[in-house]
């Protein structure tokens, strides 16, 4: 029912499992969530496949630490839910451990961290940490 919470789901179980690369149904919110997290560094790369399904497939190559094999994903944590929708302004933006992680946020300008939302004034609904 929640394609956010299920996206957050697979990289999950894959970081568990130690897989390289993770297959998940693409959309566009996941798209951009997908770019975010590969532009503050917590996966190594990722592709969309437009030709593979209806919707397409974005594949994922997860990021590890070469010596001690841990994920730079620690931790994924969906905040805004189906039932029980999270929106912040501009100014009450939530910090994840105090601005070492990152709150993925939609916004009308698009996604982005809360950084650059408060940065750029504006407020929207908060969709994940990660860290």
């Amino acid at each position: 029912m929640d394609p956010i919470a299920d996206y957050l789901t697979r990289l999950r179980n894959a970081i568990k499992a130690n897989h390289r690369v993770v297959e998940i149904p693409a959309s566009n919110i996941k798209k951009e969530i997908t770019k975010v997290l590969y532009d503050k560094g917590y996966i190594q790369s990722y592709k969309f496949d437009d030709e593979a399904q209806v919707g397409g497939i974005i594949k994922i190559a997860l990021k590890y630490n070469p010596v001690t094999k841990n994920s730079a994903i620690v931790k994924l944590e969906r905040i805004s839910k189906p039932g029980l929708r999270k929106y912040a302004k501009a100014d009450a933006l939530p910090r994840v451990l105090n601005g070492m992680g990152v709150a993925i946020v939609s916004t009308s300008h698009g996604v982005m961290t809360d950084k650059e939302a408060r940065q750029q004034n504006i407020g929207g609904e908060v969709l994940c940490y990660v860290y």
